[in-house]
């Protein structure tokens, strides 16, 4: 299906490259001139056909953001200084798969996209370009950060289609304030003098005595517990806890074991079962949130912006900006915090999530792109150290600071800045620091500071308000990571980045376990003397798909990996 693109795609790049070295130009309606001004790329060290005049690129993201001319951001418009490049932003509004199925079907797509779940039907589409001789040949900073995972990222037809977002360079360093995706709002532990709170019925208990005695904030009800399984690709949410209950890191809808690397289904497990059946039973006693099966994104976020949430599920790229809005708001007891919150007080948590790497998450040049050599040199320029601080860091004396020790440090305005949404969006780090070629999270420079600014300790430290360090304190811990178990290196992970091709056996199990799993769960949360039943119907359902096909899928996947072969 991709290898006619491949041949298309390098004819048009062998006509880009000899136009580039002619010195010939060309115009199209956005101002794009390619090739008028030849100028010294110093990117990669050595003297190149780099164009530098106006281009306006189209960006579309399958995450969630707000559109945007990226010049009109202060990172945008250095980057835009650099290379002339511009991009006109825009990100996915309503269900994803949709919007991908629009875009398949007309045939026209942005000059790059950023595909998050939908990139398999992108690729199946042949969408996306391959990007091998535009990196071997424009790519040296790219060559650099991706070297060691480029067997990771080729496709089994040879070609690499995307850039991932999690190539760790420099080591490996572990969050300070790692997060899980059960939350509890810090004044419900501060009630009942911070107590430990473990398992699953210890953090429901809590929240019910709470709940019992302040039944209202700021004259409107509480809401025991809630999350947001209503918005579109969001409803993981709701139907990953079981796996996390039970002890077991993110890996998508399988658990795998750490000794024999068979990965198992935790859907229609008695797993599944004890989660959904303490959903039912806060919800007869009227703790659930109902409207946790309809809310969208920014309905969830209001609710827990306005204090009246005492306990949620959701991870922290998903509710960050209401995390956000809530520290700025500057009350700490209407904050949360995540725990490490288990099925049993035997079974330990595997929150934090180990050394890995996503192959299925990254950006790719369309087949609609008008330069693809002019992006790719711009993701190069990217990869530099320089603009990856730029990116994650800002600009040293206005967003962040270096001490004596040439350590990066942020005093309280600038990370009252990095903090605010608003402000981040205005700067450009809500817009780069993420969905771009980049250094992965956990990665750390040659000077020893911390590629993410959250994960520089003296930066942590310095982010905590009196609120966080009395929670701290009382827990006896130095970090909100000290909450979790550390880590254990898992060679494969995380396993639901493996992919599944459109219409393949495993692809097709995906979408009817899923679907099966949007049907039943609301009726088996919101049933009142019904859940055995309902359960057994959902049961009887779930048994007639091929779920020991899919299981031996994941699990030769799996083994692939651990012997390297991704």
């Amino acid at each position: 299906m991709r290898k006619k693109n491949w041949l298309q795609t390098s004819l048009a790049l062998l006509t880009a490259v000899a136009l580039l070295l002619t010195g010939c130009s060309s115009n199209n309606d956005e101002g794009g001139n390619t090739t008028k001004t030849n100028t010294s790329n110093e990117t990669d060290g050595k003297t190149g056909e780099v164009s530098k005049d106006p281009v306006t690129f189209s960006y579309f993201g399958f995450g969630t953001n707000n559109d945007v001319l990226a010049s009109e951001t202060t990172i945008g418009k250095v980057l835009q200084q650099q290379t002339g490049v511009d991009w006109k932003m825009e990100y996915v509004i309503g269900d994803p798969s949709t919007k991908a199925g629009v875009m398949i079907a007309g045939g026209e797509y942005p000059d790059v996209i950023s595909p998050v779940s939908e990139l398999a039907k992108l690729l199946d589409a042949e969408a996306l370009i391959p990007l091998n001789d535009l990196i071997e040949q424009h790519g040296p900073n790219i060559k650099r950060v991706y070297g060691d995972y480029m067997d990771k990222i080729t496709h089994e037809d040879g070609n690499i289609y995307i850039l991932p977002f999690t190539a760790n360079i420099g080591g490996y360093l572990t969050e300070p304030d790692a997060s899980s995706s059960i939350w509890i709002q810090r004044r419900v532990l501060k009630e009942f003098g911070y107590p430990e709170v473990k398992t699953l019925d210890q953090y429901f208990d809590l929240i019910e005595q709470y709940q019992a005695k302040y039944s209202k904030v700021d004259g409107k009800d509480t809401i025991g517990y809630a999350t947001f399984a209503g918005e579109p690709g969001q409803f993981y949410t709701i139907t990953n806890a079981p796996m996390h209950l039970a002890g077991y890191p993110n890996d998508g809808n399988v658990m795998v074991d750490l000794e024999t690397h068979e990965a198992k289904l935790y859907q229609g497990t008695d797993y599944e079962k004890k989660w959904l059946q303490k959903l039912n039973e806060m919800h007869v006693k009227g703790l659930f949130d109902p409207e946790s099966f309809t809310a969208n994104g920014d309905q969830f976020m209001a609710k827990l912006t306005s204090g009246r949430v005492l306990g949620f599920s959701g991870y922290i790229w998903q509710i960050g900006n209401a995390i956000n809005n809530l520290k700025t708001a500057g009350n700490d007891d209407l904050r949360y915090v995540s725990l490490p919150i288990v099925f049993d007080e035997n079974t330990t948590d595997a929150y934090m999530d180990p050394p890995s790497f996503v192959n299925n998450r990254g950006l790719g040049i369309s087949v609609s792109a008008k330069d693809p050599v002019r992006i790719i040199q711009y993701w190069d320029n990217l990869l530099t150290d320089e603009n990856q601080k730029l990116v994650q860091w800002g600009e040293e004396g206005v967003t962040y600071s270096v001490n004596e020790e040439g350590r990066f440090v942020m005093n309280e305005e600038q990370l009252k800045n990095r903090n605010d949404n608003d402000f981040k969006r205005k700067y450009g780090f809500a817009y780069f620091d993420y969905e771009w070629p980049r250094y992965g999270n956990n990665s750390v420079y040659e000077d020893g500071n911390a590629h993410m600014p959250f994960s520089q300790p003296e930066v942590a430290d310095v982010n905590y308000t009196d609120g966080d360090r009395a929670l701290l304190e009382a827990y006896g811990i130095n970090t909100f990571s000290g909450f979790f178990a550390k880590p254990v290196e898992r060679p494969w992970y995380p396993a639901w980045s493996i992919e599944k091709a459109q219409g393949s056996p495993e692809d097709i199990f995906n979408q009817k376990a899923g679907d099966l799993q949007q049907k039943y769960f609301p009726k088996l949360v919101l049933s009142e003397g019904k859940f055995e039943s309902v359960w057994n119907e959902y049961l009887e359902e779930f048994n007639k798909l091929d779920a020991a096909g899919f299981e031996a899928f994941m699990t030769a996947k799996v083994k692939d990996r651990v012997a390297g072969k991704w």
